[in-house]
């Protein structure tokens, strides 16, 4: 807060004018006569409708005998003491859209439609503490975030996003979660796998599962893949199709649906290519989970020491076909293990989005 004593009123240039022509008995008309302006021109100047131009100062100081810069300087303080008085609520409204655009990425989040294009600062904060469940300071704060230091996605707009798949997901009903219930349920999950037709039957299983599901495409520089939270009450996976394929997508899933199983900490925000990541003792653990749970590792090893060096479609297809599986997953851990390149095949890494349209946030469609 500022120290600067302000004056209790705004004193106008006109009142000093009223004041200088009683002092000389002197009329409006006749101070027009004296600076040869109109008479209504002196009548705005004295009832502040009319500010007071460099040229105007001039003509008063040789009228009244004064200096120029006293008639600046009475005009330049009486304009900044109005309008300090007509916008104290909108300087406080400057310092909070502030505060939130440094916190939040406020264009993008109005873009999507998830915050208003609000009138007011006021109206934006309360858009966008009903977005994150409380004061945007004190929710970016408290949720713990870990992310590639590489390419330092937007922190603020990890928690937006986070915050939108809570909101989406806490809509959906479901009945109460059970690990053992939803371990036991994964060879049901896993048939689904074999066509992309079939991704569409995976958001209702998982619901009957007690595990909420949502698609929310990710916010510029957030380089998120997946999520699970609220796993130790009524889990909530949501996914942003990052890269919109099959193989991605299985990964992906099986991933969250890994460290859910398998007890991990109650919130995790992945970034599948994140290197670092990979290093953490339970991203580890879930990658391998998923990478079994897709593909018999033992079988995957054999068929490559069997086919190597020429992995044609027809092999992969006969393979996948073998494992009841999408060719599509079987070339993409091929291209991780870096037994294939990364621009082999790329048509079988067909999309999945049309098949999950019903369960993507609305306002990103």
């Amino acid at each position: 807060m500022s120290d600067t004593l302000q004056p209790a009123r705004a004193v106008s240039p006109g009142e000093i004018i009223e004041l200088e022509l009683e002092e000389r008995g002197w009329s409006q008309r006749d101070l027009a006569e004296i600076m040869g302006r109109p008479p209504q021109a002196i009548s705005e100047i004295v009832r502040g409708t009319k500010q007071i131009t460099p040229e105007t100062a001039l003509e008063l100081a040789q009228a009244f005998d004064t200096s120029a810069e006293v008639w600046t300087n009475l005009e330049a303080n009486y304009r900044l003491q109005v309008a300090r008085r007509r916008s104290s609520n909108g300087a406080s409204g400057i310092a909070t859209r502030s505060k939130l655009y440094s916190l939040l990425p406020i264009a993008d989040l109005v873009r999507r439609g998830w915050l208003q294009a609000t009138a007011t600062a006021e109206e934006l904060e309360r858009d966008a503490r009903r977005l994150l469940g409380g004061d945007p300071e004190a929710m970016i704060a408290a949720v713990s975030l870990r992310h590639s230091k590489v390419r330092g996605p937007e922190y603020g707009a990890q928690v937006a996003w986070v915050a939108r798949v809570r909101q989406l997901a806490h809509d959906q009903a479901v009945p109460p979660f059970s690990r053992e219930r939803l371990a036991d349920a994964i060879p049901t999950i896993r048939q689904l796998v074999a066509t992309p037709e079939q991704v569409a039957e995976v958001p209702p299983l998982l619901q009957s599962l007690g595990v909420r599901f949502v698609v929310v495409p990710q916010l510029p520089k957030t380089y998120i893949d997946g999520m699970l939270c609220d796993a130790d009450s009524a889990p909530i996976i949501g996914l942003t199709l990052r890269y919109d394929r099959i193989d991605a997508f299985w990964f992906t899933l099986m991933h969250e649906l890994a460290h859910l199983i398998l007890g991990h900490r109650a919130l995790h925000l992945d970034n599948l290519d994140d290197k670092e990541q990979r290093r953490d003792a339970q991203e580890i653990e879930a990658n391998q989970q998923a990478r079994a749970w897709l593909l018999d590792q033992s079988a995957l090893a054999t068929w490559v020491l069997r086919t190597k060096p020429y992995f044609g479609r027809q092999a992969i297809e006969r393979f996948a076909a073998a494992q009841h599986t999408h060719p599509g997953v079987v070339l993409s851990q091929l291209m991780f293990d870096e037994t294939v390149g990364y621009k082999h095949l790329r048509t079988l890494l067909v999309k999945v989005s049309p098949y999950l349209a019903a369960w993507t946030d609305s306002a990103a469609l």
